[in-house]
């Protein structure tokens, strides 16, 4: 049953023609045999050499650059040789875990060495991923082949062939057990094209190594030309079309790109360029943001944009120009949001995936990101990496602008303010991306916090996708998030871990980046019974240590008001007359005074997932989450929550009262030095930006 409720919840998110569109390709699905790889007529001693010689296409990872590159990035270098020795010896690290052991003889590619679950060697279409007794986000990673790069360039830093044999070996494995359409890593068009980047880049690393035959590419490459049509044809389409769709199209560009001898090359290329041209216009927004409400799937998502960009920047060709803007404006808006020493804020979901892996990082790093799209755009590359994709920088190359301290992104929702070496970020933007809002997170109206480059009050994480799903619930749910909830509900409807069946929507009200001023409200709980409508200040005067946080809770009937502050799990917590006094390592940092409600706090709580951070994928530790709470609360209710950062032990906000409803007023005593200064902000909610803060008159 609870099958089928996904199922009706998913078709819901549907258009008529999606769902028409999906019925068709279901019975031209059911009537195709399995795929078996292509029977062509061609030459391969020809092609052969053609590849080997590198004739009409670009080189990516290639012998004559190898030896500068070890030269100019040696720790680097060094650092993918000694992941090649890993992989060589069959130990497999994913999503920033410890190394899982495969053995050191032949892989089984379909075993699960987490758990011992073996994916059954069957046609990939009868394959239920959702409802598997694992989970398959990790077999996944392990058919996704991409340590395959490491061995090919360890092949061309060191020249020692034992890193290409072990390539070519496994290479030779893996075609074996998963022939062109049978098993789980041929489950979905998008671990097709992802797979392929990996494979096409890894084997031009190859091509000079005595062990790659002639038998043994055109074994490779019949599997890439069986995989273009697939990629074109099972490509993600309608509420599917987010990063899948340009994963699956930056892999058919890469085949076509590098394997011009396959049949179509031009017309796949073509089409997939296309696609991406179009995608990079819908999925990095105009202000620079991730369509899909996450930071790091933006990081991923224009990562797959750069791989086939970088191809053709090598190849002497033209950019197409909105997948080259769209990275641009990316990369001017992330950089925005780290500043001068910031971490990357996060939101939405984060799953560690990296689109191509150069060099053996665990997790997405945007500092890797950055370089790779500055050495692509003709800029002298920053890392080994970086220097792979950009090729030769270009004279009169320039270097990007310096980024804003503070950005408003109205397409994406964010709004960043700096005060000294604190950051403020408030989410306004939308759920997700498309009717399903896969990878969205029910924060609307959330807020982080962060001093002098730490995280004081942040996004808790990810969790899990499908292995844990409670806690893929609770790590998406509105009470992990620094908002408000009402009832203990979620601002959205989940119906399925990928898939919200009504979103909160929100409405920005007044963003005001000189004063500090934001005013946006949600609409996510005027569903319930009784609905409600919340609105949220965020006051950050210039000048002023302290941040003020408003909540108006308006509708109908008596409701309970939870706010919540996640803490980075390095914090501790104390809490004393309404207030949460915050430390580090015994050191106060930080102080949250409420000004209603019963303060509540929660950490490592197994029984309501609440109290938790997960600080990469399929990984949770204890963390404080505090806030305030009112039961039966009859509305209106106003929230008042003044965050300071200090290194005072002793309070440092005090009186903090709440005057009205019609005109709010906000005031409370803070101490600066010796001095208790008074402190007041007067709101009128039936004006949008109506904010008025009182500075007193010093002299």
């Amino acid at each position: 049953m609870k099958r089928l409720g996904w199922y009706w919840s998913r078709a819901r998110a549907m258009s008529a023609p999606e769902v028409a569109w999906r019925v068709g390709r279901l019975v031209s699905e059911t009537a195709a045999p399995v795929l078996r790889p292509a029977q062509r007529d061609a030459d391969w001693e020809v092609t052969f050499a053609g590849f080997r010689d590198a004739i009409g296409r670009p080189v990516l990872l290639d012998r004559a650059r190898a030896a500068d590159l070890a030269r100019r990035f040696p720790a680097e270098a060094a650092a993918v040789v000694a992941a090649a020795d890993e992989c060589r010896a069959g130990r497999f690290a994913f999503f920033g875990q410890e190394p899982v052991d495969v053995g050191p003889g032949p892989i089984d590619w379909l075993l699960d060495p987490r758990t011992g679950f073996r994916w059954p060697a069957v046609p990939a279409k009868r394959l239920d991923h959702r409802t598997a007794a694992a989970d398959p986000k990790w077999i996944w990673e392990l058919n996704r082949l991409q340590h395959l790069p490491w061995l090919a360039q360890a092949w061309l830093f060191t020249g020692d062939r034992a890193y290409a044999d072990a390539a070519l070996d496994q290479l030779d494995g893996w075609l074996e057990q998963n022939p062109v359409g049978n098993g789980i890593a041929w489950r979905g068009a998008f671990e097709v094209g992802v797979r392929a980047l990996s494979v096409t880049i890894a084997l031009q690393g190859l091509r000079d190594a005595p062990s790659l035959t002639r038998e043994r590419y055109a074994r490779v490459v019949a599997m890439l030309s069986e995989c273009a049509p697939l990629l074109w044809r099972q490509r993600s389409r309608f509420s599917s079309a987010n990063n899948h769709l340009v994963g699956e199209m930056a892999g058919l560009a890469a085949i076509a790109i590098l394997h011009p001898e396959i049949p179509g090359a031009r017309r796949w290329e073509a089409r997939a360029l296309a696609v991406l041209a179009r995608e990079a216009e819908r999925q990095i927004l105009p202000d620079g943001a991730g369509a899909e409400q996450s930071t790091v799937y933006q990081l991923f998502c224009s990562d797959l944009f750069l791989v086939p960009a970088a191809l053709l920047r090598l190849r002497g060709d033209r950019v197409p120009e909105p997948v080259l803007d769209g990275l641009r404006r990316g990369a001017r808006y992330l950089r925005a949001l780290l500043g001068d020493g910031d971490p990357l804020p996060r939101y939405g979901d984060d799953d560690g995936g990296i689109a191509l892996r150069l060099l053996p990082d665990q997790v997405p790093d945007v500092h890797r990101h950055l370089a790779a799209v500055s050495a692509v755009r003709g800029e002298a590359p920053a890392d080994l990496a970086a220097a792979w994709l950009g090729g030769p920088p270009e004279r009169g190359a320039t270097s990007p602008a310096p980024a804003a301290r503070e950005l408003y992104a109205p397409d994406g929702g964010l709004v960043v303010m700096r005060r000294d070496d604190r950051r403020i970020t408030v989410d306004v933007g939308p759920l997700g991306y498309l009717s399903i809002a896969a990878h969205g997170h029910a924060d609307a109206l959330s807020v982080t916090v962060t001093a002098g480059g730490r995280d004081l009050v942040g996004d808790p994480g990810t969790g899990s996708y499908y292995a844990e799903p409670g806690w893929r619930r609770a790590f998406r749910g509105t009470r992990a998030h620094a908002t408000v909830a009402v009832d203990d509900e979620d601002q959205s409807v989940p119906g399925g871990p990928f898939l919200w069946v009504r979103h909160a929507n929100t409405t920005v009200r007044s963003v005001d980046l000189e004063h500090g001023i934001v005013e946006a409200e949600h609409d996510g709980y005027t569903r319930l019974a009784e609905p409600v409508t919340h609105r949220r200040y965020v006051v950050a005067p210039r000048g002023q240590n302290s941040l003020l946080v408003v909540d108006l809770l308006t509708g109908e009937g008596e409701h309970r008001i939870r706010t919540a502050w996640p803490l980075h799990p390095e914090l501790d917590v104390r809490t004393a007359d309404g207030t949460h006094f915050v430390t580090r390592d015994g050191r106060p940092v930080m102080q949250i005074a409420t000004s209603v409600g019963e303060p509540w706090s929660a950490r490592g709580d197994e029984e309501t997932r609440l109290g938790w951070w997960s600080p990469r994928f399929e990984a949770w530790e204890p963390s404080w989450l505090v806030g305030t709470v009112l039961e039966a609360a009859r509305l209106p209710v106003v929230a008042a929550t003044v965050l300071t950062v200090s290194e005072h032990a002793a309070p440092v906000v005090e009186g903090l009262s709440i005057d009205g409803t019609d005109v709010i007023e906000v005031s409370w005593t803070e101490r600066e030095g010796d001095a208790q200064v008074p402190r007041s902000v007067t709101l009128d909610p039936r004006s949008p930006g109506a904010v008025t803060v009182r500075t007193p008159v010093t002299g």
